[in-house]
């Protein structure tokens, strides 16, 4: 008998046999690809601060440029979590299915005027593809893990992070053409789909029979996984809004104090608070496999409370003091981020946790809408005093369920049983 055969046959009921190349290549290769499959996704930013700035149009359609991303992402991962998609079939596939034709929405859109009823139908799809995407990304990820889930999604989460923080380094340059920007991005998106195939799946995977609509189910009924999904949802509340205003509170502190090129400075260190994001969540990842989930979580978010509650009243401060918040912020504030889902992986059943990582991150994202939405209300009524302070209770909420989760008897599968 083959080795190959033996695996098999000695395999649990469902699980799939290691494919492709080594561990240290295929994520080398996720990482990559999910970068540049999710370029359609980050470009909404800089495009829509070009198309603001060069072209006559409605605030509220412009708008819609962004959220209909946003609503398109949480309708792909109710879709996908019903059908059970990310744990049915082949993540590789799925993620390259979901990348091509994002690619082929966003290219489109440098082809279309930049406004109208056709371009906020091809945002949504791209908004429906990034759920194929996004969370297949770290279910393909978590089939690696060996002792090193925070880490491994850690990784993912910071790569992301990067991601997120190149439109601000975009808005801060002078002379782009918004058509520019669509057309790289799904040049990166299709590359990705292209790309993805050679990645290997790790020996972790294990597929679903057939759909099964109770599986969403899990993410609320189990009280383990309830809490860790508070934790998360109060994690979200703070993290987009907190990124979709931290640059505009910067603007308008900066021509307060006089400072010269006020916007430039305040996209620049937005930038960078951003993208120091990535050393969090990679020093998050290492640290939760050592110490324990929910010890760095209920840490990152206390850190990040602190800092949302602080900001709003450095209103005017000085640059340096608000260039250290800032970057702290930006740090503690996607800390925890990959390690809600890494608890998710570990609580849930093999073979429903793409379905409840992606359950998680249209809860997660659909709250965004509501924070990013309410601060402009909030701040005109009581000051960005009042609108960071808003954010501050998300993660102040989260901790409480962080620490909930620690007493369950379930938390024992947590990081090896570190907690």
């Amino acid at each position: 008998m083959s080795d190959d055969t033996l695996s098999e046959s000695t395999a649990p009921a469902g699980s799939v046999a290691r494919q492709g190349p080594g561990k240290a290549i295929s994520l080398a290769i996720l990482l990559l690809c999910e970068v540049a499959a999710m370029s359609v996704w980050f470009s909404s930013a800089s495009v829509v601060a070009l198309i603001r700035h060069s072209v006559p149009a409605a605030p509220r359609q412009i708008a819609l440029l962004t959220s209909a991303v946003q609503a398109g992402f949480v309708a792909g991962t109710v879709l996908s979590a019903l059908l059970s998609l990310a744990d049915r079939y082949d993540p590789r596939r799925l993620f390259m299915a979901s990348a091509l034709v994002a690619g082929a929405a966003t290219g489109l859109l440098a082809c279309l005027p930049p406004v109208g009823i056709v371009v906020v139908c091809l945002r949504l799809l791209t908004g429906m593809c990034m759920a194929g995407v996004y969370p297949v990304g770290m279910r393909l990820a978590a089939t690696w893990a060996k002792g090193d889930l925070g880490l491994l999604i850690g990784l993912l989460v910071g790569a992301l992070t990067l991601g997120s923080a190149s439109p601000h380094l975009l808005a801060a340059a002078q002379g782009l053409d918004w058509r520019l920007i669509y057309g790289v991005a799904a040049l990166c998106a299709a590359a990705s789909g292209a790309l993805i195939l050679c990645a290997g799946v790790g020996p972790n995977l294990v597929r679903a029979p057939r759909i099964d609509y109770g599986k969403a189910a899990q993410a609320w009924r189990q009280p383990a996984l309830r809490l860790v999904n508070l934790g998360y949802l109060g994690h979200m509340w703070e993290l987009y809004a907190m990124w979709a205003w931290l640059a505009v509170f910067l603007r308008q502190s900066f021509a307060a104090t006089g400072l010269p090129n006020a916007r430039t400075a305040a996209e620049e260190l937005t930038f960078c608070a951003i993208a120091a994001g990535a050393l969090g969540a990679w020093l998050g990842g290492w640290l939760a496999d050592r110490l324990g989930r929910t010890t760095v979580t209920t840490g990152a978010m206390a850190t990040s409370a602190c800092c949302a509650a602080a900001m709003g009243w450095l209103f005017a401060a000085p640059v340096p003091v608000l260039v250290v918040v800032a970057l702290l912020w930006g740090i503690s504030v996607i800390a925890d981020s990959a390690q809600f889902s890494a608890s998710v992986a570990e609580l849930a059943e093999p073979a429903s946790i793409g379905t409840l990582l992606t359950v998680q991150t249209c809860a997660g994202f659909l709250l965004t809408t509501v924070s990013i939405q309410l601060m402009p209300a909030v701040v005109g009524k009581l000051g960005w005093q009042g609108g960071f302070g808003m954010l501050a209770l998300g993660p102040a909420l989260g901790c409480i369920a962080m620490q909930r989760l620690r007493r369950q008897p379930q938390a024992i599968r947590l990081a090896g049983g570190k907690r």
